[in-house]
């Protein structure tokens, strides 16, 4: 008798398990199919308790939110799209449903009474809940509950975080929808380029073929980077300076000291002397009259003994050693 009373016991116990295990099976499709009609699941209080009752061989992820306008839930707001992307992009990449994962929302205003039996104070809030049984399973029955803090999450951020707590099963990649608004935008933004450069380029190339125009830019590139503009920049030295009695000091003194106006007035000097020096070599040459000609190489000529006097009074500046000088800074 005692032995078919335990015979009895462990076939109740095993019809109980295999009961369980078809009733777990059969809600798991039940809300696959549901999924293909709306994915994330839209749930009530009714539809979560079945969904995230025990025991359970799929995992379940659902956000707990806060949509009406009424509750100012701007967080809640934000993470619907974020959500929405993760729970398509995981069906499309797992459509024969290997990973056993399924998404939903619950929504304050059809989940009144959960949120009321989970304590819950603020939205959104975004629980995991792993398999009981089968080969994934989990001793704690507890749902994992992500941390919502740090403020909007991405994401990316949220889909790594379920693969790295869902382990030995396939993680379908996130993949944004394509924007097709901005690549028409793209698309039209470039043929108007186009249309736009093939029109002008009648008055462009010209422009661009012209040695004047690239001497022009090669000298003031010269005149940029010679004149410590880039020295400047990399050690970010301020405009002016003051002297100390109220003025300003253009100047100052070492190799190793420049300040940004500085750098203006050096570049303006090497920029006049270039002019000078090509007005000699290329325009007073093609002067017809003689004594035209005459006073443009005097004028020239003592407007670059001028600069240059000037220059090397700078270079005395600084560095105090240096032994040449012009008249009339001496």
């Amino acid at each position: 008798m005692r032995f078919l009373a335990t015979l009895a016991s462990a076939c109740a116990l095993v019809a109980s398990t295999f009961a369980a295990e078809q009733s777990s099976q059969e809600r798991f499709a039940k809300f696959t199919r549901l999924s293909r009609l709306s994915n994330p699941i839209q749930l009530n209080d009714a539809s979560y308790k079945t969904l995230t009752t025990n025991p359970r061989d799929y995992s379940v992820a659902v956000v707990l939110t806060a949509q009406e306008p009424r509750f100012g839930c701007s967080l809640c707001r934000g993470f619907k799209p974020e959500w929405e992307l993760i729970a398509s992009s995981w069906a499309q990449g797992d459509r024969k449903q290997e990973s056993r994962l399924l998404f939903g929302v619950l929504d304050f205003s059809d989940g009144r009474d959960t949120f009321l039996s989970l304590g819950l104070q603020t939205a959104p809030v975004l629980l995991l809940f792993r398999p009981t049984t089968g080969p994934h399973a989990v001793a704690s029955v507890e749902p994992l509950r992500y941390d919502f803090t740090a403020g909007p999450s991405p994401a990316e951020v949220v889909h790594a975080w379920l693969v790295r707590n869902l382990p030995g099963r396939p993680h379908p990649e996130l993949k944004h929808p394509i924007n097709y608004l901005k690549w028409a935008s793209a698309i039209t933004f470039l043929a108007g380029a186009v249309t736009v450069l093939v029109s002008a380029l009648p008055y462009i190339l010209p422009i661009i073929q012209s040695r004047n125009f690239w001497a022009a830019g090669s000298m003031i590139a010269i005149l940029l980077f010679i004149s410590g503009h880039m020295f400047c920049h990399i050690r970010k030295s301020p405009y002016v300076v003051g002297d100390g009695k109220g003025g300003i000091t253009y100047f100052i003194g070492g190799f190793q000291n420049q300040v940004g106006l500085e750098t203006q007035i050096i570049a303006a000097m090497y920029g006049l002397l270039s002019f000078c020096t090509i007005a000699l070599a290329t325009k007073v040459p093609r002067m017809t009259n003689p004594k035209s000609q005459s006073v443009a190489v005097l004028i020239w000529g003592a407007a670059m003994f001028f600069i240059y006097s000037f220059l090397l009074s700078v270079f005395r500046i600084k560095n105090s050693s240096y032994p040449f000088s012009l008249p009339p800074f001496m």
